[in-house]
């Protein structure tokens, strides 16, 4: 004999989207791929651009202005970028979160702080992450939040 229920719809995707964008062709597929996401799924969506410290530390003083200058000038055109997809493909609330240091301890630690549910990086294009291991790579071995790699 079968019984019927009642069940209420709910949403099965992510709520909460951290996504790692640096300015290169993997990164900003990421973010339109997060984006999309974000709006089918109603969540929110979190932009983290990370500037290593380590590029910054070894330079002259005057190396590491040009270093945070830069770093700034891209965030500045990651949020002129963002104004125009918000008003071309509106309902997406999203920030912007920018940080120096280590990328994939960064977005790890974002992650779990705005209780992700998902995480979306681009792939990496170094060859040397083969060997080192990229910043998906090390997210996925983290092991708390689904990882898209995006190529």
């Amino acid at each position: 004999m079968s019984e019927e229920r009642s069940f209420e719809p709910v949403s099965d995707g992510p709520r909460v989207i951290v996504v790692g964008v640096d300015g290169s062709e993997t990164s900003l597929r990421a973010g339109a791929y997060a984006w999309g996401q974000a709006r089918r799924n109603g969540a929110r969506l979190i932009l983290v651009q990370v500037t290593p410290m380590t590029a910054i530390s070894t330079l002259t003083a005057g190396g590491a202005a040009i270093m945070r200058e830069t770093a700034e000038e891209l965030a500045e055109e990651l949020r002129a970028e963002l104004r125009r997809t918000s008003e071309q493909i509106p309902g997406v609330r999203y920030e912007v979160v920018l940080e120096h240091g280590d990328a994939a301890a960064v977005l790890a630690r974002i992650a779990d702080e705005v209780k992700a549910d998902a995480v979306v990086v681009g792939a990496s294009a170094k060859a040397g992450h083969r060997f080192v291991g990229s910043v998906a790579i090390r997210l996925v071995r983290a092991g708390r939040w689904p990882v898209t790699v995006v190529p």
